[in-house]
């Protein structure tokens, strides 16, 4: 049946994967909103999308759940990958992806079911370069650096790890407020200094090795986890010299696992569920053309 879609979470960031080949209508950002859209589509907070590739065994596309686009994912990426082995588009337990952001290598762990249950995801290697968030300030690197949001000034770190990411820290002992969330999240994604906008981490060392993080997505808003941001603020604490490597990152959804090399390498683990297969009806897909 065409206009199939699989449904899984990473930690609870959920995400819709498809194949564009097998929909009869485009992943154009009105479609892609309407599909996301949690009252009156399917609900996600992005599509990812399998697409052709020469310079990987497979190729993706992920799409925010306002329309726009995103380099990379780390819990998207695993959910792609558990749909890549539980739909047999491969039995390989190793391969790689092509991302707008970047090459990564993807290992899976499967359980005693024959399900991937983890994926550990080479993400590449972060940068404070802040050419490469894209960031206009004018600095050798985006280490706590002074910025102006919502009525406050804090310092940021602005790490690129093949998307962009604003990290703010507390000191041990202090927490962030879901309510500073809420209001430096916004004004950091669109905040002048990010052209592109940017991810938002509100983030506070825990233990030696240890951070928990609250998250602004770009094109998203408040998400339970991510991948890519647990890799940017453990990129920055370790920069910072809060915490040493592996570091365990804590979100309100879950903890991944993310091992920082001296180089800045990034290695992700954590966990995968698959939560649903299905098709969009046919008076749906009539309303999106």
């Amino acid at each position: 049946m065409k206009n199939g879609f699989f449904r899984g979470h990473g930690l609870g960031n959920d995400y819709i994967v498809m194949d564009p080949k097998e929909l009869t209508f485009k992943l154009t950002p009105k479609n892609i909103k309407s599909v996301c859209d949690r009252n009156w589509g399917l609900g996600s907070d992005g599509i990812l999308a399998l697409v052709s590739t020469k310079t990987a065994d497979f190729g993706l596309r992920i799409f925010n759940p306002d329309g726009s686009e995103a380099e990379k994912s780390g819990n998207g990426l695993r959910i792609f990958a558990r749909y890549l082995h539980a739909t047999g588009k491969t039995r390989k337990t190793r391969f790689t992806v092509d991302t707008k952001g970047g090459l990564v290598s993807i290992d899976l762990h499967v359980d005693r079911h024959g399900d991937v249950d983890t994926v550990t995801v080479a993400m590449g290697r972060a940068t404070f370069k802040p050419a490469a968030l894209p960031c206009t300030l004018a600095a050798a690197e985006l280490v706590q650096q002074p910025i102006e949001a919502a009525g406050r000034s804090p310092t940021f770190t602005g790490v690129s790890v093949g998307n962009p990411h604003c990290v703010l820290f507390k000191q041990a002992g202090e927490s962030w407020s879901r309510d500073e969330l809420l209001s430096l999240g916004p004004a950091l994604e669109n905040h002048s200094f990010f052209p592109n906008r940017t991810n938002v981490q509100l983030a506070v060392p825990t233990g030696p090795k240890e951070i928990f993080i609250l998250i602004w997505e770009r094109g998203a808003g408040e998400t339970q986890a991510s991948g890519s941001s647990s890799c940017a603020a453990a990129s920055a604490a370790v920069r910072l010299g809060l915490v040493q490597s592996p570091v365990t990152v804590n979100m309100p959804g879950g903890t991944l696992n993310i091992q920082v090399d001296r180089d800045f390498s990034l290695t992700m683990k954590g966990p995968v569920a698959e939560v649903a297969r299905g098709w969009l009806s046919p008076s749906f897909v009539r309303g999106l053309k």
